[in-house]
């Protein structure tokens, strides 16, 4: 009985940690989100965004700029907060080799997106271009991640 209740409560847990919903389907319709990490990529990718109005084929677009403070630290736990939130579709951050390889080591095991830019504006435009093209699939993180993955 012990064995029976600890397998499924691991892998709840393991779910959990890779983030909510990594494998399950967005309603056409629904809010997604894009982590953009780095002040500098900001506000290329808020006017990219808002010239879109804020849509990608039949989603909603909305972005989350966090402050990686050039830290690992920081760094890390934007990439973790990405993967906790079950609406993200990918994660924006600075070209800094360091930083960039080691947020793509936690976004892969979600299947997230990171694409890794010098501009704000040019990466949110390829995610909302991936994002149409994915519109129509049943699982779009997974989508988005094939096309830019």
């Amino acid at each position: 009985m012990r064995r029976t209740l600890f397998l499924p409560l691991a892998c709840a847990l393991a779910v959990s940690a890779a983030g909510c919903g990594a494998g399950g389907g967005v309603s056409e319709g629904a809010t997604v989100r894009v982590y953009v990490s780095g002040k500098s990529l900001c506000k290329g990718a808020r006017d990219e965004l808002n010239s879109s109005n804020e849509r990608a084929g039949s989603f909603r677009v909305r972005m989350i700029c966090l402050d990686d403070r050039g830290t690992l630290e920081a760094t890390g736990a934007n990439a973790r907060r990405a993967t906790e939130d079950s609406s993200s579709v990918a994660y924006v951050t600075e070209s800094d080799p360091s930083q960039a390889s080691f947020s793509r080591s936690i976004l892969d095991a979600a299947n997230i997106t990171q694409l890794v830019s010098v501009s704000g504006a040019a990466a949110m435009g390829d995610l909302l271009q991936a994002i149409r093209q994915a519109s129509d699939e049943s699982d779009l993180r997974q989508s988005v991640y094939e096309v830019l993955g």
